[in-house]
């Protein structure tokens, strides 16, 4: 496991923001088993149950429950640890709570994004950052058009404007504090809709429909027909790890912004994932209810990019991530296996089904 993306993580230190999260659980783990040494700082976990909990993954890594925008804490434990590369997860992740809590929102999303860049201009040890933005980034035009790296930024709601003034704050820094020559790279990373087993957040759609299911209840959608992105959680982290092993202070042309995003044919609606999730699951009915706060209708994500420079492709389609999704559930009712040892073999199969496919990031 620890010699693939070219073995470049084994004995790094990783300092990751948000690890107590869905996507900060899956990462911390997968970073343990690549040999690196994990510091991560975060509020406790927001759900119960949680990922994080659940994994235990506090016994392998330095687990700091801090504020990230405490300025000075964050720093302090920065600059303790001295870390080789910080990965940027923390954030209010969620549209609807967006509305009920903007200032919260932008607090986190915004100024905790700056909170944590200027951290990395005062400790040398960095070498890269790697800031998780969103798909969500992009002003909406409600096209069928995948939005590329140079469309502009913008945003309706709350959490979509907070995830684009990041990534105006991510390329203010960029060139006006890391713009030298040995200065770390600079990345941010706009992904998909990501799904995958542990995520228990209120108003999102998977755990949501989880929910449902395990009280036999009709599962209810907001906007059916809606478009997103789709895409299995380990896609999404594999592309952020491949530019991590390759960002660095002599690959000042890779410090840009990133989309990662799933092959078309993954862009499907709510409705339709939600179908594929019952008949995986082997029952459930649907409830259609109106839904009166706004929401983008349709989003796509242009990945030609990383795919074109990097070589990164999707390795699961659309029916492949919601089956490893919905099995990780039925997996976690069902007490088949250790939480732990299970997720660790998702891992491995994503792995392996990558390594089958040719994909640049296994190689070796």
């Amino acid at each position: 496991m620890n010699t693939i993306f070219d073995g470049f993580y084994k004995g790094k230190t990783i300092f990751i923001t948000g690890h107590t999260g869905f996507q900060g659980s899956w990462l911390s783990l997968w970073l343990v088993l690549l040999g690196a040494n994990v510091v991560g700082y975060s509020l406790p976990p927001l759900t119960s149950p949680s990922l994080f909990d659940s994994l235990k993954i506090k016994k392998s890594i330095t687990s700091q429950i801090s504020d990230i925008n405490n300025k000075d804490k964050l720093f302090s434990v920065m600059s303790k640890h001295k870390p080789d590369i910080v990965i940027h997860l923390a954030a209010q992740s969620l549209v609807r709570k967006s509305y009920d809590t903007p200032l919260e929102t932008f607090s986190t999303n915004v100024l905790g994004t700056a909170n944590l860049l200027e951290s990395v201009r005062d400790v040398p040890s960095v070498k890269s950052c790697l800031i998780m933005t969103s798909d969500k980034a992009y002003e909406n035009k409600e096209w069928d058009y995948a939005y590329r790296e140079n469309d502009p930024m913008g945003g309706h709601d709350p959490y979509s404007a907070s995830k684009g003034a990041s990534e105006l704050i991510v390329s203010s820094y960029r060139r006006s504090f890391f713009n030298q020559k040995n200065s770390p790279g600079i990345a941010s990373i706009r992904a998909g809709n990501v799904i995958g087993g542990g995520d228990w957040s209120e108003d999102r759609l998977i755990p949501d429909c989880i929910r449902s299911l395990q009280l036999n209840k009709k599962i209810t959608l907001r906007n059916p027909k809606s478009i997103r992105p789709w895409q299995y959680v380990l896609e999404s982290l594999s592309g952020l790890l491949l530019i991590g092993s390759k960002l660095n202070k002599n690959s000042p042309q890779l410090g840009r912004a990133w989309n990662i995003g799933p092959m078309s044919a993954s862009d499907v609606s709510v409705q339709s994932v939600v179908k594929n999730i019952i008949k995986k699951w082997g029952s459930g009915t649907i409830n259609i209810k109106q839904n009166n706060l706004h929401e983008s209708k349709y989003l796509r994500l242009d990945s030609s990019n990383i795919s074109n420079i990097l070589k990164w492709k999707p390795t699961y389609s659309i029916e492949q991530s919601i089956t490893e999704t919905v099995n990780w559930y039925l997996n976690y009712n069902h007490n088949d296996k250790s939480i732990h040892d299970y997720t660790v073999s998702q891992i491995e199969d994503y792995v392996s089904k990558a390594k089958k496919s040719k994909h640049v990031w296994v190689k070796n």
